[in-house]
């Protein structure tokens, strides 16, 4: 599709955070299974369940916008995910692993925060102010999730891998 103006560009930019999210729901389970930290399997579990509604908002603004829900290939989020998938191969000890797990949510949660705060950019100056508001709540709850893994991370995961150091 050729983006002749701003809402060509929203458009296309909700396509690619759509498929995104559908990248993050298949993603999130084989992230919450390799976890050994019980907080960390909770945080994904709960973040899967806020990232299906995430899905639900986008569907309703392709809603308002008379179009189809569907994705256009994320490959910023295919990278990531895949550059997530090999440090889970290489890390070996469990309280390692859930710092990478950390590290590697955190990436895609930096990705869908940026993404968020373009696309709730172009809803303001596009006058779809119903839009922008769904799409801050998504950049809040983005955000908050971030917040939650560096607490994870600092207070547990993290300080659990440094003393495997030592072993």
């Amino acid at each position: 599709m050729a983006i002749e103006s701003l809402r060509d560009l929203y458009l296309e930019e909700l396509k690619d955070t759509y498929n995104a999210e559908q990248q993050i729901l298949k993603a999130l389970p084989k992230m919450e299974d390799a976890a050994s930290h019980d907080e960390l399997q909770r945080a994904f579990r709960e973040h899967r369940q806020q990232t299906e509604e995430h899905v639900r908002r986008i569907e309703r603004i392709f809603g308002s916008l008379d179009e189809k829900p569907r994705g256009r290939r994320c490959r910023g989020m295919e990278g990531i995910i895949d550059e997530g998938e090999e440090m889970l191969k290489d890390a070996k000890d469990g309280d390692t692993r859930d710092a990478a797990l950390i590290a590697a949510a955190q990436r895609v949660e930096h990705y869908e925060i940026a993404a968020y705060g373009t696309l709730r950019s172009y809803a303001r100056q596009l006058g779809r102010n119903q839009d922008a508001d769904l799409l801050q709540q998504t950049l809040d709850e983005e955000g908050q999730t971030d917040q939650r893994l560096t607490q994870i991370a600092e207070s547990r995961v993290n300080p659990d891998a440094a003393s495997g150091q030592a072993r």
